[in-house]
């Protein structure tokens, strides 16, 4: 099994060590950010719930990589974001053990997520495609996703931190209109799933590792970085083809190790 480079405590010690921005890949498309003293956990996915579910199925989750981290090590986290209802970005074993002080959901997906974490309905924030709101001091815009179709349960976020925009879609595939509501933050730093779509793997479909690099061309990210594959053996690819798009199309770009951070 792949290890991350750094891993539980040592995760830990790195992310509380200095001040400066900085991003860790936590894994899938988990995201964990440092800013100005604030945490925000993007889609995080830190258990083997479903490893367990599927146990003994025709559609085993077996894992590829370590966890990085137990969610309760991480109980400093301001702002926690779940992108849609698939337990990999919106797992209750994480978010219950991590107990952020906020949690940005789809508006759509409100009573789904209240009774998966058995939580008052209205502590979570919900947002729709194209709007915005400020929580622990960081602004977050709603940008619709498509899940092999748009729908008001599928949202991704940008994040901005005082000018610097990072975009998290939590999975998503190209659709019509998505280059245009990207284009007008300038984006500095996306988020892409890359592990495509196959219709043996009976789940819904993601960006091709080529598509993510043209996404990222188009809307003038100053730096990509893939993700959502190294998780689960039916469900991964390797990084090869974004990275070789991003070289052909002269986009900057960073492959992360699981448990590796980058400053911003």
């Amino acid at each position: 099994m792949l290890q991350p480079l750094l891993r539980d405590d040592q995760f830990v010690a790195d992310v509380q060590s200095g001040g400066e921005p900085r991003i860790w890949w936590l894994g899938q498309s988990g995201f964990l950010l440092r800013w100005r003293g604030r945490f925000v956990a993007f889609d995080p996915y830190l258990s083997d719930s479903l490893t367990r579910k599927y146990a003994g199925t025709d559609k085993p989750h077996v894992r590829m990589t370590e966890r990085v981290v137990a969610p309760e090590k991480l109980d400093f986290v301001d702002v926690a974001t779940s992108s849609h209802n698939h337990t990999d970005h919106l797992d209750a074993e994480t978010l219950l053990a991590m107990r952020p002080k906020a949690l940005l959901i789809p508006e759509a997906n409100r009573d789904f997520v209240a009774r998966r974490l058995g939580c008052d309905p209205a502590w979570p924030t919900g947002l729709s495609d194209g709007q915005p709101v400020e929580l622990c001091g960081i602004r977050f815009h709603g940008i619709a996703s498509a899940h092999e179709q748009v729908e008001p349960g599928f949202l991704g976020y940008v994040a901005d931190l005082n000018g610097y925009h990072i975009y998290h879609p939590g999975d998503t595939v190209l659709y019509d209109g998505l280059i245009v509501k990207l284009s007008r933050f300038h984006i500095d730093l996306a988020l892409l799933p890359i592990n495509g779509s196959l219709p043996s793997r009976r789940v819904a479909g993601n960006l091709w590792g080529r598509e993510a690099a043209w996404l990222a061309k188009e809307i003038g990210a100053r730096l990509a970085v893939p993700c959502h594959y190294g998780m689960f053996e039916f469900n991964s690819v390797t990084p090869d083809e974004f990275q070789d798009e991003c070289r052909r199309l002269d986009v900057h770009h960073r492959i992360l190790q699981n448990g590796e951070g980058l400053n911003l």
